[in-house]
């Protein structure tokens, strides 16, 4: 099944308090239907002090329902419903409504933010 919103989209806040907020997609949970962006709903957790760990106040991005997001047209930059056609070779674009502006290619993978060399793991044989 075609996904409409990808992580690294972005899109414009259309319902709740950040309403015409825009960030980028952090991560998405497809079986809630609830997504984290970027710079939207943050929130403040109080951490109580155990063992070895610190106590204190973390700020993070609660996720929001997908429904109270819109992708942004990259033409207008205003929120944009979207459309996924199959070209003939098979290959699947997803389209902006509004502009009818090509958003990405489906299999096209959006650029992540450079890995730490401490992320990689190598194992010597």
């Amino acid at each position: 099944m075609a996904h409409k919103f990808l992580v690294g989209d972005e899109v414009v806040v259309i319902a709740g308090s950040d309403c015409g907020k825009v960030g980028q997609i952090l991560s998405i949970n497809r079986e809630k239907n609830l997504v984290v962006v970027e710079g939207i709903n943050e929130s403040t957790r109080h951490i109580k002090p155990r063992g070895n760990r610190e106590g204190g106040k973390k700020e993070f991005f609660a996720p929001i329902h997908l429904s109270n997001v819109s992708l942004v047209d990259p033409k207008s930059k205003k929120p944009t419903r979207v459309r996924i056609e199959i070209k003939q070779d098979g290959e699947k674009i997803r389209i902006a409504k509004k502009s009818g502006e090509i958003v990405t290619k489906m299999d096209q993978k959006k650029p992540k933010t450079a890995e730490k060399e401490s992320d990689k793991t190598v194992i010597k044989a």
